[in-house]
């Protein structure tokens, strides 16, 4: 699979969020072999948990069986992530992100660059705008619905 594919699994998952109300944020955690490690969306108003971003629950289901280090993984998230989960994808060390839709609050380089950031232990590869319209469009029809 290519980045495009795992990006539309990304969307799916961000779609299963906004169905539970939810952000529509989603997210893949890849191994190198192009395996799928763990999926998930936001779950941040159903858990009560402000940490329950999509990204952080790839790491955390990823980590019960892979461990602290998370090397030679690619994670595609639907939105740039915010800078907790910017720091925690570089505490994981994961090679490599993919994220559709910048963010005026990223981590990623829009904001902030935590994941380039020569002052930690870590640096990730960073691809932005992989099906961003797609990633827009339902962000777009999700805060639409609550106005």
């Amino acid at each position: 699979m290519n980045d495009k594919e795992f990006m539309k699994i990304a969307i799916e998952e961000a779609q299963l969020a906004a169905l539970k109300n939810e952000i529509p944020i989603g997210a893949v955690l890849v191994d190198e072999n192009g395996f799928i490690i763990a999926k998930a969306h936001n779950l941040v108003m159903t858990l009560n948990d402000p940490t329950a971003h999509a990204e952080i629950l790839v790491i955390r289901e990823s980590s019960k069986n892979f461990g602290l280090r998370l090397t030679n993984s690619t994670v595609y998230v639907t939105m740039e992530p915010c800078p907790m989960c910017a720091g925690a994808l570089v505490l994981a060390r994961i090679r490599r992100l993919v994220y559709a839709l910048p963010s005026p609050y990223g981590a990623a380089g829009s904001l902030f660059n935590v994941t380039d950031n020569l002052f930690l232990n870590h640096q990730i590869e960073v691809v932005a705008g992989c099906l961003e319209d797609e990633a827009k469009s339902i962000l777009k029809k999700f805060f639409i619905s609550k106005r």
